[in-house]
């Protein structure tokens, strides 16, 4: 039994050590990984042909579901960007705020969450810390703060798809997720404000006391847009939320100077993200056109297979594609209009769009390959019964004192991956495993893991190693590590100790 329990975490642990200490893309440690589960799911768990075909089938359909969220989200992102609007967005809050260090604060803690709801992957860093060091922040410390202040928020983040691939390898209800989630990731917002308005040198009780309010007010617009089904805005219209809470509570309306007239359109272009919230929103308001738009839908049916060990996984479909209700196609359906207004206006060329094109291509198709090999693994770790023996086997060594250590794993998953999507992924099934084994409550476990997972945002090398080159600091990722992973770790335990208490 105890060597079938070495060779179930083996494929885990390959991921690891190729991305820890390798230092492998995360997508080459997960197609080696997927591999090896391969190779002991043949030699050791009874995995056959109609076993390995149906798990990668169902891979492939989540995956999917996610890329379809992550191109979409980042070409926008690249669009909007083109024609002025971050620099706008930037502009409008350096205007209100004349204060350099409340204004870093914003950005590196609302702003980033804020860019984090619409693109993700590593966004934030590359964009926020350069504006740290343009208001005189060290270049250690404004990657540091960013990628502290900007950790709240990326369990909602890239327009839901982490939280999506979370829901996707799970069987527990997203109503079910979902407050427990956002209770923890409300703690992490205003816990991250604290340390990040301290690491920025705000001090005094009424100053943090401000502090601890926008983070009230993220975290309640955050769980309210997640609970009431649109988790896809609910990182966003957080940040957005900040931002004005911030302006309100930190701003100075007598000493602000108007916003220049070069960043006015940008200011137009963000209205973008607008309209996707909108559409997004629409199906939420009126219960006959949620059904109306509810098709056409795409799903594969998929058999019941058996291994040759008796593992049996029962007959089911793949994910549910549902088109019109999709986040992809309301960010799709924005984008090419948004394009092809500004070509005929000259505010964006064709050379531009090629850059938008190239950038996203850059950015989403190594993406691609690691979300896809990494959802295939976990799907083959499923359906060979890797995942429960695993879990049978912690439980066994840790008893019920394991929900001390979700959060951790979650961390460690991002750490090794540098995505909470990737992490999600591949410890989701476990957490749901140990929580059915230990008798716990498989929403505070999952919602401990996600939280674990954003929090790896703070140590993860592979968005350090942006941020550090976004301000400089190339080779330098060690020096940010040191000032954010006792953190990372300390707020990770506290998760533990909550979800210890009430799972």
């Amino acid at each position: 039994m105890e060597g079938s329990v070495i060779l179930a975490v083996l494929p885990l642990l390959t991921v690891v050590a190729l991305m820890l200490l390798l230092r492998q893309s995360s997508a080459r440690a997960a197609l080696i990984a997927l591999s090896v589960a391969a190779v002991m799911g043949v030699g050791s768990y009874g995995l056959n042909l109609p076993v390995f075909l149906v798990s990668q089938a169902r891979g492939l359909a989540l995956s999917f579901y996610i890329l379809y969220i992550i191109w979409t989200a980042l070409l926008l992102y690249q669009v909007v960007g083109e024609v002025g609007g971050i620099a706008a967005l930037d502009a409008l809050t350096s205007a209100w705020v004349p204060d350099r260090a409340a204004a870093a604060l914003l950005f590196a803690w609302c702003l980033s969450g804020l860019l984090e709801g619409i693109a993700g992957f590593g966004v934030p860093l590359a964009v926020v810390a350069p504006l740290l060091v343009g208001l005189g922040v060290a270049p250690v410390t404004a990657v540091a703060a960013t990628a502290m202040g900007h950790a709240w928020s990326v369990t909602f983040g890239d327009m839901g798809v982490v939280y999506q691939a979370l829901l996707a390898v799970v069987s527990v209800p997203e109503g079910a997720i979902t407050p427990a989630a956002t209770a923890i990731l409300g703690g992490v917002c205003i816990a991250s404000g604290l340390i990040v308005a301290l690491m920025l040198g705000l001090r005094g009780t009424p100053v943090l006391a401000r502090v601890a309010l926008v983070g009230a007010v993220m975290s309640l617009v955050q769980a309210s847009l997640a609970i009431t089904g649109l988790a896809p805005l609910a990182a966003f219209g957080a940040g957005v939320a900040g931002m004005a809470a911030g302006a309100v509570l930190f701003g100075d309306r007598r000493a602000a100077a108007p916003v220049p007239r070069r960043h006015r359109a940008g200011l137009v272009a963000l209205g973008a993200y607008g309209l996707v919230a909108g559409l997004l929103a629409l199906p939420s308001l009126s219960r006959r056109l949620a059904v109306a738009l509810s098709h056409p839908v795409t799903s594969l049916d998929l058999p019941e297979v058996t291994t040759g060990a008796g593992w049996v996984t029962a007959a089911g479909t793949t994910k549910p594609v549902a088109w019109l209700l999709h986040p992809g196609t309301a960010m799709l359906v924005v984008l090419v209009p948004l394009a092809v207004l500004y070509l005929l206006r000259g505010r964006l060329s064709s050379a531009a769009l090629r850059r938008c094109w190239s950038r996203t291509w850059k950015v989403a198709a190594p993406t691609s390959v690691g979300v896809t090999a990494m959802v295939g693994l976990a799907m083959l770790m499923d359906h060979t019964g890797m995942t429960q023996q695993l879990a049978a086997a912690i439980g066994r060594a840790v008893g019920r004192a394991y929900p001390l250590l979700v959060a951790l794993v979650g961390l460690l998953g991002a750490f090794a991956t540098g995505s909470n999507t990737s992490s999600n992924v591949l410890f989701g099934p476990l957490q749901e495993e140990m929580a059915t084994m230990l008798r716990l409550s498989p929403a505070w476990l999952l919602a401990a893991q996600t939280a674990g997972g954003a929090l790896g945002s703070m140590v993860a090398p592979a968005k350090l190693v942006l941020g550090c080159a976004s301000v400089g600091l190339a080779g330098r990722e060690s020096e940010v590590l040191r000032r954010t992973g006792h953190v990372a770790l300390g707020v990770a335990l506290l998760v533990g100790f909550v979800t210890l208490a009430l799972a």
